[in-house]
């Protein structure tokens, strides 16, 4: 997959949340309609978060009074999202996604028709419905969620992870990083970009560079879980130098004979050198694969979880992506490795 650089939305997320927080009805999300919110992204395209409540859902006023009152969450959600606050038995007319959705009944306590779409039979309030900008992709929860147990549903939406990840095993792993003190870590040596080419000369191997950023959670997540895993952690160590680089790094580098340095890149400081390492297609987090000469051979865009990157590494550590295509190799490899468990 190739994805061009845009600027982020640079957001601090607090993990650390104070929870005595005021109480409002409504919460301090900046709540839009639907007419609104879809409008605003024809303009300037962001997901859609839309809570889906009843007036008599005590579960879902709590959830306006404590976690939709959380300063942190709702400045999150209001410079990421489009908010939406859905009654599910409004009776107003709805064009969501250029159709018309109406009330299916006056009576009071009968689900609209939008609400048959979003949940179908499973009616469950609160229910949360993310939506991606161009509405490609959606991912529905329900019952309440705290303002911790929020967190990683956000970030799996607003850094793309749900482009390559599964939110269960992600929110896993988002936990062990930022709340699990007991998450055992496996070791793993780390190097210098600068040292690579010295370190080339004593034993050639492949590189694997993990780039990251101040403001990016899910590189936080393969940093502490992905790379960390014992198998993963156990293979690197043997087959490949590995460097967790900074994209917000001040140091000055030299590399391949050319200096790199921080610099403006649409309108963010980032080190110019994570261009180069990602042949320009630098999203986070991203994973840069360097060959013996220390040229780029792969970009990993985006969360990669230990079951996706292990065929991965094998596949550039052996050299199969000299002799074969991605689509064959992991065929055999899950045949293999199906076969192994037996």
């Amino acid at each position: 997959m190739k994805y061009l650089f845009k600027p982020f939305i640079v957001l601090y997320f607090c993990l650390n949340i104070n929870l005595s927080f005021a109480q409002h009805e409504n919460g301090l999300v900046e709540w839009l309609t639907f007419e609104e919110a879809q409008a605003k992204n024809k303009t300037f395209p962001k997901p859609l978060l839309i809570d889906i409540y009843t007036d008599w859902c005590g579960w879902c006023k709590t959830m306006m009074k404590s976690t939709y009152s959380n300063k942190d969450i709702a400045a999150y959600i209001n410079q990421n999202f489009y908010p939406i606050k859905f009654n599910a038995e409004t009776k107003d007319t709805i064009e969501y996604n250029g159709k018309i959705y109406k009330p299916l009944s006056k009576d009071p306590r009968t689900p609209h028709e939008l609400t048959i779409k979003f949940l179908g039979q499973s009616l469950t309030y609160p229910s949360t419905l993310f939506v991606t900008n161009n509405f490609e992709y959606n991912l529905l929860t329900q019952g309440y969620y705290d303002e911790t147990k929020i967190q990683p549903l956000l970030v799996f939406m607003i850094e793309n992870v749900w482009r390559t990840g599964i939110f269960d095993e992600f929110n896993l792993n988002f936990t062990r990083t930022f709340t699990d003190t007991n998450f055992k870590k496996a070791p793993l040596k780390l190097y210098q970009i600068a040292d690579l080419e010295k370190l080339q000369k004593i034993k050639p191997k492949k590189v694997l560079i993990n780039i990251t950023s101040n403001f990016c959670n899910s590189c936080k997540v393969v940093e502490k879980t992905t790379l960390l895993d014992p198998e993963i952690a156990k293979n690197l160590n043997k087959n490949f130098y590995v460097v967790n680089f900074n994209a917000e790094s001040n140091d000055t580098i030299v590399f391949q004979k050319q200096k790199f340095y921080k610099q403006l890149i649409n309108n963010y400081p980032l080190h110019n050198i994570v261009l180069k390492l990602t042949n320009n297609r630098l999203s986070f987090p991203a994973m840069c694969i360097l060959d013996e000469k220390l040229q780029t051979i792969e970009v990993l865009n985006f969360y990669q979880s230990p079951q996706q990157l292990e065929p991965i590494l094998d596949f550039y550590n052996s050299n199969s992506y000299k002799t074969k295509k991605w689509t064959d190799y992991i065929k055999d490899y899950s045949i293999n490795k199906a076969k192994s468990k037996k």
